[in-house]
């Protein structure tokens, strides 16, 4: 134990200005109502970018599902209006009650529209199955939303109350006296105070709701774009075997057994419900999404620990009862699942999500449901089905084996590396001291000024540094043999040591995060752009296997007496600017530019971008089933025929707001 004076020098805060102990009870906020959600709407919706903007879509999207879902709605109208940033969700359900509530003494609209944790579905009397259950959805998205009107068709009268930003503008009032049939319809335009851009992505929107009506066989989603002046309805009474056909026609992979397994089954234990279809493929990896209760587990859960342990436990039951496991081969659970493609819905009455943007399931009982329910089924549909059984088992093996191979070739690799780790390295090669690839990372940056910088700033441990002279050249104008002699890019594949083409070979790669650092400016954009074609073209495995990262360095540093703060944009810059300024309009903020990453001192790089406890990235993801369309959109803009390009730009030249050249 030690101890210490208490003539200590003031601290200084990240602008290096000294910061006082004057810290009082004067200093404790106390946020009410929705002011919390709007105050750190990350807690929320998961951030306030592209997929919090839709977030708040799914929110009310998921309140009509699960009135579908408990049989009290047959229909659901989705409709984006003209100007792009403004949705309405309506629906034929009960609609949402319009009583006074009992305790708070205002209508119960009201209450659900403006208070967190409240609504029906706390305790099942009202909904068996929902998505749901944390009363905070309508809420946050009415918190957040510049203008919300909900308008509630029930008891034979149609009523209407006006919000924004969470609080009441009007009072409950009836519109109509005299309605048919009842439904709850609500209008809402995000706040362009919360999020970088309010502009919803119908082609993301329809792709959702479609996947809706897969989870839910008997619902109907009509969805309208009004700027595009385009409808659609969805209808998948096939439900999920519907959608795992769609996924694998999709991937445009063979499937190893021509019949899929499927169960359905209503009422397991304790009012729970699954649907499941798997099959196997040739794809070199398994894809499994999971929902519960029509919520889509991004992150999975206890739900689908359940399938892959029936999975597992069925497949290598199967193999052992026909003799069909290679004497000395290790087949592992990865390797039983190699190629698998399923789709998992699971109903159940009291689902536990890990945050409330439920992308992962915590239930402990839930693997234990899916787990019972499943690998008896799938034991005796393999069975029943030798040429099926098979063809699986030969699936296995043959995972099995090349996995062997690979841990093999790894091994090798691994004893050479610490001999031959510094050996044929580019010059400029800033390279770590450590030899695990696991735990380095090569940042490949733009120009020798800013890579003086971040040598200076990084970890010498497990950072590595290379710098890049200019703009690299365009790989997709390029042939292998061109690409190989240019300098700039020989010397990323020699910093990788993995090879290049079809000679790549991942279990050689020295790092396994590569980070491209550029510039926060439309230069630094375009020899992103350029390092990710050559990457897409001649080196994909590294995108396949999610090595490849882009750094996210600010291009503003705002400074008031108090704080600092770092702005990635313009806009960004412009929403700190406001939020700064929202308790004092007259706040003095200094504002710096960087001109680029070599104006930044050491430090501040380190800080803002390197450090892994508090740099952002941005992990560069191609899902499958978007392979096609950025191989096409990357031919078109990269390519050596303009016209495409050409295309692209005028008919997206009136969303340049700025244009630097």
């Amino acid at each position: 134990m030690s101890t210490r004076s208490t003539k200590t020098k003031p601290r200084k805060n990240a602008s290096g200005r000294k910061r006082t102990n004057g810290y009082t009870g004067k200093d404790i906020q106390v946020l009410e109502g929705l002011d919390p959600v709007r105050k750190r709407p990350g807690m929320y919706i998961g951030g306030t970018g592209k997929a919090g903007l839709h977030h708040l879509l799914w929110e009310i999207v998921d309140n009509a599902v699960d009135e579908a879902t408990n049989g009290y709605a047959t229909q659901i109208e989705v409709t984006l209006h003209k100007d792009g940033q403004s949705a309405t969700v309506t629906d034929n359900g009960r609609g949402i009650p319009v009583d006074v509530h009992p305790k708070k003494k205002i209508p119960t609209l009201q209450l659900i529209l403006t208070t967190l944790h409240s609504g029906g579905k706390f305790d099942g009397s009202n909904y068996i199955t929902s998505g749901g259950l944390h009363g905070v959805g309508s809420s946050v998205v009415n918190a957040l939303s510049e203008e919300l009107v909900a308008t509630v068709r029930r008891d034979g009268k149609t009523f209407e109350q006006r919000y924004s930003r969470g609080k009441p503008k009007t009072k409950l009032k009836t519109l109509r006296k005299s309605s048919r049939g009842s439904g709850t319809s609500i209008f809402f335009r995000p706040d362009a105070e919360i999020f970088s851009s309010v502009k919803f992505d119908p082609e993301l929107v329809a792709d959702q709701l479609e996947v809706k009506t897969f989870l839910n066989g008997s619902l109907r989603i009509l969805f309208k774009d009004e700027a595009r002046g385009t409808k659609q309805e969805f209808y998948h009474e096939g439900g999920v075997s519907e959608y795992l056909d769609r996924i694998v026609a999709a991937d445009g992979t063979r499937s190893v057994h021509p019949e899929p397994f499927v169960i359905k089954q209503d009422e397991i234990v304790d009012g729970a419900r699954l649907e499941i279809a798997l099959r196997w493929t040739e794809k070199p990896r398994e894809s499994i999404l999971s929902f519960v209760n029509g919520i889509p587990t991004r992150d999975g859960g206890t739900h689908e620990g359940g399938l892959k342990d029936a999975i597992r436990s069925a497949v290598r039951s199967y193999m052992d009862t026909h003799s069909l496991m290679p004497k000395g081969l290790d087949v592992s659970a990865d390797d039983v699942r190699e190629g698998l493609v399923a789709v998992l819905n699971l109903f159940m009455v009291d689902p536990q999500f890990q945050g409330q943007t439920k992308e992962k399931l915590n239930n402990v009982g839930a693997r234990a449901i899916v787990s019972g329910a499943v690998r008896l089924d799938l034991e005796k549909f393999l069975n029943a089905r030798p040429t099926t059984g098979e063809a699986i088992a030969a699936r296995v093996i043959q995972s099995a084996r090349a996995r062997a191979a690979s841990r093999a070739a790894a091994k090798s690799v691994r004893r050479k590396t610490s001999l031959s780790h510094r050996l044929n390295l580019p010059g400029k090669l800033a390279d770590c001291s450590s030899t695990d690839p696991e735990e380095c990372e090569l940042f490949i940056v733009e120009g020798d000024s800013a890579g003086g910088s971040a040598k200076q700033g990084r970890n010498r441990k497990f950072q590595a540094i290379l710098p890049l002279r200019g703009k690299v050249l365009n790989a997709e104008q390029a042939s292998l043999s061109k690409v190989s002699a240019n300098k700039e890019l020989s010397n990323i594949v020699q910093a990788l040591g993995c090879g290049l083409g079809d000679k790549l070979n991942l279990a050689r790669l020295r790092y396994r995060k590569v980070i491209l650092l550029m510039d926060a400016d439309s230069d630094g954009h375009h020899i992103a752009t350029l390092l990710l074609t050559f990457f897409f073209r001649y080196m994909r495995p590294l995108i396949d296997e999610g090595v490849i990262y882009i750094a996210q360095p600010p291009l503003y540093r705002l400074d008031t007496k108090s704080e600092t703060a770092w702005a990635l944009d313009d806009k960004h810059r412009d929403k700190l600017v406001k939020q700064l300024r929202r308790k004092r309009k007259d706040l003095k903020i200094d504002i710096q530019r960087f001109k680029g990453l070599g104006e930044m001192m050491p430090k501040t790089l380190n800080e803002t971008t390197l450090d892994p406890s508090s740099r952002q990235l941005l992990r560069v993801v191609v899902r499958d089933r978007d392979r096609l369309k950025t191989d096409q959109t990357i031919s078109q803009l990269m390519g050596k025929d303009s016209a495409p390009r050409f295309d692209f730009i005028m008919q997206n030249a009136s969303h340049v707001e700025e244009l630097d050249v």
